[in-house]
């Protein structure tokens, strides 16, 4: 793996720590040290996969996509959430359309001269 997918997945899940730790601070307000962590930590990374020289729409879709579909399983599995059919259809629509941007992404350089 290079270094840009693995600062993606470190952006990733420090985004996801972060939004899990914003719904576990509704019971107890010291998980919000956490929620600015890895808030930042992500937002660190992720202009670092950036920098690196990934497409911003590539990094981004799947920053957001991933970050929705791990949150939303988590949540369901700390937290109680629910995970209805319609649920899993949305995730399967943003993971589709991230995979749309990725493929655009590929294509767009393959026709640059």
């Amino acid at each position: 793996m290079n270094r840009s997918w693995a600062l993606l997945l470190g952006a990733i899940g420090t985004e996801v720590a972060g939004t899990l730790s914003l719904r576990a601070s509704q019971d107890d307000r010291l998980w919000l040290v956490v929620v600015v962590i890895g808030y930042t930590a992500s937002f660190v990374l992720l202009s670092r996969v950036l920098r690196a020289g990934m497409p911003v729409g590539v990094a981004y879709g799947i920053w957001g996509a991933l970050g929705t579909a791990i949150t939303a399983v988590s949540a369901a599995l700390l937290f109680g959430d629910p995970f209805t059919a319609p649920i899993v259809a949305g995730i399967g629509l943003i993971v589709a359309g991230v995979l749309l941007v990725e493929f655009g992404s590929h294509a767009a350089d393959r026709t640059r001269p």
